[in-house]
């Protein structure tokens, strides 16, 4: 029994948006590369072994515990919320020429005890219904760039300071999940629907942790 943690980036360019599991896999960066490839190990192996197996394609998973034992902190850092809510440092935006309301990209955030409630229950498919699942894990709505730092400065109280820059090579223009089939088939849906309450538990793990795991 094996429950994967892909990524939308598995898709690249969208055809469709929001996008659906059978929206074709062409990715467009390393990230995506490698979590496509353990997808066709996945499913090789459950053709040739009896392997059973969930593929969970998490889009953008944010947000912090609200035991304040579990926050989101990288070195570097590369995550967006988390890079908003470090308000001393100048944020970087990348691209303001895109095909969207604003010019950033958009992107689906998702609370991360979202993401553990759907890797709960996709075992417990597996265990009772002997079978593998593939799942978008996100929340369908998708929010710019601009828009979570508005958010951010709303929930925090904070100008955020930041500046424009060229495209990174690899970032697609929208990338908004169908859940459509794990709400039906696992009758799941997320706890925190507005971006606003998944920002707030991410900056009250900040402010109590402003230097991530020191240890």
């Amino acid at each position: 029994k094996f429950v994967f943690s892909s990524s939308c980036a598995v898709y690249g360019e969208p055809i469709t948006v929001p996008m659906k599991e059978t929206h074709p896999q062409e990715p467009v960066n390393p990230y995506g590369i490698s979590k496509y490839f353990v997808e066709r190990i996945l499913k090789e192996y459950g053709r040739s072994y009896n392997l059973r197996y969930a593929i969970l394609r998490y889009f953008n998973a944010a947000g912090a515990s609200e035991l304040d034992n579990i926050g989101e902190a990288h070195s570097p850092e590369t995550h967006l919320v988390p890079l908003v809510l470090k308000a001393a440092d100048k944020l970087k935006v990348f691209g303001e020429d895109y095909n969207t309301h604003d010019g950033t990209c958009i992107r689906d955030y998702l609370h991360v005890d979202d993401i553990i409630s759907a890797h709960i229950l996709s075992l417990d498919a597996i265990y009772a219904n002997d079978k593998s699942y593939t799942f978008n894990v996100g929340s369908g709505t998708g929010y710019t760039v601009k828009e979570i730092i508005k958010t951010t400065e709303e929930v925090t109280g904070i100008k955020i300071d930041y500046e424009v820059v060229e495209r990174r090579p690899g970032d697609v223009e929208k990338l908004v999940a169908s859940p459509g089939k794990i709400n039906k088939e696992l009758v799941w849906e997320p706890k925190y629907k507005r971006i606003s309450d998944i920002i707030r538990t991410a900056w009250e793990w900040h402010k109590k942790n402003p230097d991530g795991y020191k240890d």
